[in-house]
C-alpha cells in the first residue's frame, strides 16, 4: 500500500459588526488608531483565522484576523488598515 495524504481545506467566515455595536479595548495602538483589540465573543461558531470585520455604513473600519480566543473573548488584529480610535468602547 502506498501512502496518500489527504489535502484538507480550512474555510474561515467573516464576523460583520457594526462599528456602533462593537465594544472592544485597544491592547495595541498607533497614531491613536487600534491595531490590536480584544473584544466579547457572542457567537459560538467563530474560530481562530476568521476575519473581523467593522464597519462604518459601507465604510471599513477595521479588517483583521481573529488569532486568539478565550473564555468567550477574543482578539484581532488590523495593523495596516484600521480606522478605529485607540480607547475602551
Amino acid at each position: 500500500m502506498s501512502n496518500q495524504q489527504q489535502s484538507q481545506t480550512t474555510n474561515s467566515q467573516t464576523l460583520v459588526i457594526n462599528s456602533d455595536e462593537f465594544h472592544f479595548e485597544t491592547l495595541e495602538q498607533q497614531n491613536g488608531i487600534a491595531t490590536v483589540v480584544k473584544f466579547k465573543l457572542e457567537n459560538p461558531d467563530v474560530q481562530p483565522g476568521d476575519v473581523l470585520l467593522i464597519l462604518s455604513g459601507s465604510d471599513i473600519q477595521f479588517h483583521g484576523f481573529i488569532g486568539n480566543i478565550n473564555e468567550g473573548w477574543a482578539i484581532a488584529m488590523d495593523r495596516s488598515g484600521s480606522q478605529l480610535p485607540a480607547a475602551i468602547h
